[in-house]
């Protein structure tokens, strides 16, 4: 039975993505070659530019898949934790900590802001944006966070975890960051429970 027209152009464009991960991982999407990386899967440039404009497009491909999986991780990771609580602190602790895996670090942590530009304007980053809302809009109608305005606590959580994910990869010593980075998140986490009496 014959493949149909749009079955191979979803082959070719998933093809791309895993290509143009291997590459921007162990190269860097500077150094990266398009013809070296399309002809690694078989392709041509003319398949690159029409699944994704540029090279610059592929990146952003490639950024939503990693950043995807990471919200993945990062919500596994919750689920061991205690009450909704510790879980929303695992999950930011979690994406802080994938800082150190060296294909995060340089796709969507170095890379994707070199060239992508500001990360929390990702489209990746919005889902996680929106998971974090609907966790803050439960922990406070359970009245285990202060009543606050959902959306801004949302993205002050959502943005802590990020920058301090961004930091921990651009440090010269990441070992010696995550920890303290992790340590500040809760910190300030914490300022969102009610005071105790």
């Amino acid at each position: 039975m014959a493949r149909s027209r749009l079955e191979t152009m979803a082959e070719n464009r998933a093809k791309l993505i895993a290509a143009g991960r291997r590459a921007f991982a162990s190269q860097g999407f500077a150094a990266a070659s398009m013809d070296e990386l399309t002809a690694s899967v078989g392709l041509t440039r003319g398949a690159l530019y029409h699944n994704f404009g540029d090279k610059k497009g592929l990146l952003a491909a490639v950024v939503a898949e990693v950043d995807g999986e990471m919200a993945s991780r990062a919500r596994a990771a919750s689920l061991t934790a205690g009450d909704e609580w510790e879980q929303l602190l695992a999950e930011g602790a979690a994406y802080i900590a994938m800082a150190l895996d060296p294909e995060v670090k340089r796709i969507v942590l170095l890379d994707g802001p070199a060239f992508l530009g500001d990360p929390s304007q990702w489209p990746s980053q919005n889902a996680c944006l929106q998971t974090t809302t609907e966790a803050v809009e439960k922990l406070i109608a359970g009245g285990i966070m202060k009543p606050i305005d959902v959306e801004a606590a949302a993205r002050l959580l959502c943005g802590a975890a990020l920058n301090a994910a961004l930091w921990v990869a651009a440090s010269d010593t990441p070992q010696d960051a995550l920890p303290k980075a992790t340590e500040a998140f809760r910190l300030m986490a914490g300022g969102f429970l009610p005071e105790r009496r």
